[in-house]
């Protein structure tokens, strides 16, 4: 959950408007926090901060005629979540983030499979690794984990081809006038001269997308006799090509540390559905999720930073009312009892 939608549901909550399924989810969550806070922060640090923003949570919620009050341990637990997840939101989502020194929280840079075939070389990750690429043209590919890469041994005098055959990679091409760089994955090529961009393409997914972070691009559709089939992008632009529909959809991005939160171990999911939540969670931690329960479509939007896959799975299990084993390498959601 990010900060507006805790406001959101303390507002509700505080006003006696929650139904009791959002009810119940919140002071589990609360009852979650309140177990664990003291861990987080100095007691008298936090004693100072849960003043402040106790303050601003009265100010700020008018009470309603019909009023559900919080009980004095819930309201500590609320406005300490706001803190810690506040703190959290904005160190995330600061401009001045370096790239270069990344967090500990990144995969391993190790366990990749290279070989090199038929004059191609291929290189295969498995969940829970990442693998930096550089080409003999000096051009970069950061491939994440779960994800399958090819390209010539030496690139031809016309074009450079790379092939993403499963998965997600951020390139940045290296400037060449002679000779264009190409990503093709099954359904799209994508064109670049001097660009950074991101592609996911993994296979149990719906959608293919490509994010423009620096340059130009031009994305044509693949397998279309249609005329018009190809969209230029600028930066902080992305196409989805949907996989049912056959169709290229463009659209914006505000924030070019979201497309690219992956590369620093981070999940960031907005109205993800659960194929893409799970295979970020899978990638993440090196796991494989198998839903037992009889939720099979639904979405999530929320960011995960440093946590651990059980504080991932109580976040989000909580939200949607399942719970979860975790047994070696695999995780079995179930539904609530």
């Amino acid at each position: 959950m990010d900060t507006e939608q805790i406001k959101i549901l303390l507002e509700r909550y505080q006003q006696g408007s929650c139904s009791p399924e959002e009810a119940n989810i919140i002071e589990q969550w609360f009852e979650q926090i309140n177990s664990r806070q003291s861990t987080l922060v100095d007691e008298t640090a936090l004693d100072l901060q849960l003043d402040e923003v106790k303050q601003r949570i009265h100010e700020q919620i008018t009470p309603a005629p019909r009023v559900r009050r919080m009980r004095p341990w819930l309201l500590a637990s609320a406005a300490a979540a706001v803190v810690l997840l506040a703190a959290g939101l904005f160190w995330f989502n600061s401009q001045h983030q370096s790239t270069v020194n990344l967090p500990i929280t990144q995969l391993p840079i190790t366990g990749s499979n290279r070989v090199v075939k038929d004059g191609f070389v291929e290189i295969t990750t498995p969940k829970g690794h990442q693998e930096n690429i550089k080409l003999d043209d000096g051009s970069t590919i950061s491939l994440n984990a779960n994800s399958k890469l090819r390209y010539p041994e030496h690139f031809g005098p016309d074009e450079r081809s790379i092939y993403l055959d499963e998965g997600e990679a951020l390139f940045n091409a290296a400037p060449d006038a002679n000779r264009h760089f190409v990503v093709r994955t099954a359904e799209i090529a994508t064109t670049a001269l001097g660009t950074t961009f991101n592609i996911r393409a993994y296979n149990a997914e719906n959608k293919v997308t490509v994010a423009l972070l620096t340059g130009k691009v031009k994305v044509d559709q693949l397998h279309n006799s249609q005329a018009n089939n190809s969209l230029i992008l600028m930066p902080s632009e992305q196409i989805s090509y949907d996989r049912q529909l056959l169709s290229l959809i463009k659209t914006s991005f505000s924030k070019a540390d979201e497309v690219t939160a992956w590369k620093q171990g981070y999940l960031v999911f907005k109205d993800a559905p659960y194929i893409e939540l799970m295979t970020g969670i899978e990638n993440r931690y090196g796991v494989t999720v198998i839903n037992e329960s009889s939720k099979t479509a639904w979405n999530y939007t929320g960011n995960f930073r440093n946590e651990s896959l059980a504080e991932v799975m109580d976040i989000i299990c909580i939200a949607k009312s399942l719970t979860y084993t975790i047994k070696n390498d695999t995780v079995y959601l179930v539904n609530k009892k």
